[in-house]
């Protein structure tokens, strides 16, 4: 039986039928895929190299143009000059420059001056005095008042001029600049052409001390001088008496000419004439020699130091003490006259309270 039974399983193999001629093609036709997919990913992955390879050699000609270009322009080979324009050292070389010949100028025309004698050598005969009058925003009244006695106007303050004495009216400029009070006060100096207007002091109590700066530097920048005269607005002037005294020192440098006078630092915050730099004048708490604020006159190469200096010089609460402070320092002659102590009995003083 199992004889038999092997034979009928070889026969039913033998007789299998074959497979169908459809499975065939398919079989076939997906083969035949696979290799043409693979070869149309690879033409892509090969136009895709290609075409960053030429994009990147595009890329670096055009780099290395501009390059090209620009490197033609400078030198190939720095030079020491070429390296200090470049760092801006040329620009400040020229600026030493100017300010080293600015200087043996001012040696020349007697701004620094040895053993009290001027060394300029102009023949240009100078105005004698400028005499500045200090005066505020409210102070119109007073102005008026002066122009009618001791302080000419109009033609006779040109004719005065033309003899070599200029007077001014001097004002900074309100806090808040072009407002009422500012145009007051040009409205004023067109009718009366007798102001020296600070344009860069703010006029205010607080910044008396700077405003003895800008009018020496402004006062000596407008007008060439003997001398100049700062003058309280509550003094009256004997102008005559004044313009005689000056003309006996003329051409004289180094003076410093008031009423001279010391005293006692006030240093308790809150009192009259505080002084907020009270420790630097020692134990004893006492002023230096100075002319009183009232009434002073510095020569020329004097009024010339400070516009020179300006920026450096160190300022106190009141103007007198800041200018006596800045006279220490120089080769100054003290004239100490009681004909400037404007509240002294002496009759022949040349000055007043008003």
């Amino acid at each position: 039986m199992e004889t038999l039974a092997s034979a009928m399983r070889r026969e039913n193999r033998r007789f299998k039928p074959p497979p169908s001629s459809s499975a065939s093609a398919a079989a076939a036709l997906s083969s035949g895929r696979v290799p043409l997919v693979m070869a149309f990913l690879s033409c892509l992955a090969w136009l895709y190299v290609a075409g960053r390879l030429w994009q990147d050699a595009q890329t670096r000609m055009i780099l290395s143009g501009l390059l090209e270009k620009s490197s033609g322009n400078l030198p190939k080979v720095l030079s020491v000059e070429d390296k200090l324009r470049n760092l801006g050292c040329i620009g400040i070389g020229r600026k030493i420059a100017e300010a080293e010949m600015d200087l043996t100028k001012a040696k020349n025309e007697g701004y620094l001056w040895g053993n009290g004698t001027a060394t300029g050598s102009s023949d240009k005969k100078k105005l004698l005095a400028v005499i500045g009058v200090y005066t505020g925003f409210g102070s119109r009244l007073k102005r008026n008042t002066f122009r009618g006695s001791w302080m000419p106007r109009g033609d006779a303050l040109k004719k005065l001029e033309e003899k070599g004495v200029v007077i001014r009216f001097v004002i900074g400029r309100s806090a808040n600049r072009g407002d009422s009070l500012d145009r007051n006060i040009d409205d004023e100096n067109r009718r009366t052409k007798d102001f020296l207007i600070l344009e860069s002091h703010e006029e205010a109590a607080e910044e008396l001390p700077s405003k003895v700066k800008f009018f020496f530097s402004a006062a000596i920048e407008a007008w060439d001088a003997e001398f100049y005269v700062k003058v309280d607005d509550n003094i009256n002037l004997d102008l005559a008496g004044l313009i005689e005294m000056l003309e006996a020192r003329r051409s004289s440098q180094g003076l410093y000419m008031g009423c001279m006078k010391s005293g006692g630092v006030v240093s308790e915050e809150g009192q009259q004439w505080y002084e907020p730099e009270w420790w630097k004048f020692g134990d004893s708490k006492t002023y230096f020699r100075h002319a009183s604020g009232a009434l002073f006159i510095l020569s020329n190469n004097l009024a010339r130091y400070i516009n020179i200096n300006s920026a450096s010089l160190q300022s106190y609460a009141h103007d007198d003490i800041s200018v006596g402070s800045w006279m220490m320092g120089l080769n100054t002659t003290y004239v100490d006259d009681d004909r400037l102590c404007c509240g002294s009995s002496r009759q022949e003083k040349v000055c007043s309270h008003a």
